[in-house]
């Protein structure tokens, strides 16, 4: 399970990749201040989004990385620190945050998963990019503005949250990480189709990245060195 992520492009690099994803008189509002790059992007951290604005326009903006956890889930607990990968988009509890008002794309440079490869040390991450300069891809996420207590010292907020979709690892993940990898988006046409298409159009797109697309590009560094 992916739970570590980097995302070290400048909002101008965003910007002018989700260009070819506008039609017609829309526009990309940035609202999101200014962003450092992230070499490490750990749980309940603030990253950048991308989502639809209440009118006809697209947002850049953050959220928190932990969508709510199933209350099932959260029975004697005082806090809830989020899920920040699904899996189970049949789930009631997700099923809420699949139509297009809540879907979002995750900006992401690499990602890592824990290795489990027969004797790698214990949680060694491994990182994972489209290619050596770390191209900008996305992530498939949703997002919803919600009120729940992340932590104890801070108690309740209401915060914008986010997390992604995963689906079964493709060739290169597998040996790493066998149980799940991101559902990643690497082209304009699968951007705009996760963020207008249908419920069940848009889950289509659930699916592993074609084998032979990722590449290891660092391991056991708890933020990727690039």
């Amino acid at each position: 399970m992916c739970n570590l992520y980097s995302q070290t492009k400048s909002q101008d690099a965003m910007r002018q990749v989700f260009r070819d994803v506008l039609i017609e008189d829309e526009e990309l509002i940035d609202t999101a201040g200014n962003l450092a790059p992230a070499p490490g992007i750990f749980p309940d951290y603030a990253a950048p989004i991308i989502r639809r604005d209440d009118g006809h326009d697209w947002l850049l903006t953050t959220a928190r990385w932990g969508m709510p956890t199933p209350p099932a889930y959260l029975a004697g607990k005082r806090t809830d620190p989020g899920v920040t990968n699904i899996r189970n988009v049949g789930s009631p509890h997700w099923r809420r945050w699949l139509g297009v008002e809540h879907r979002c794309l995750v900006p992401f440079t690499s990602f890592s998963e824990l290795d489990s490869r027969p004797g790698a040390p214990r949680n060694s991450p491994v990182w994972f990019a489209l290619g050596e300069d770390r191209p900008l891809a996305f992530f498939a996420g949703i997002r919803s503005e919600w009120t729940s207590v992340r932590t104890l010292k801070e108690g309740a907020v209401t915060a914008e949250l986010f997390g992604f979709l995963t689906c079964e690892p493709n060739a290169e993940i597998r040996p790493v990480h066998p149980k799940a990898m991101p559902v990643i988006l690497t082209e304009p046409e699968e951007w705009r189709r996760w963020l207008t298409a249908d419920t069940r159009d848009a889950l289509k797109l659930q699916r592993p990245l074609p084998d032979g697309m990722l590449q290891i590009v660092a391991e056991g560094s708890r933020a990727d060195p690039a």
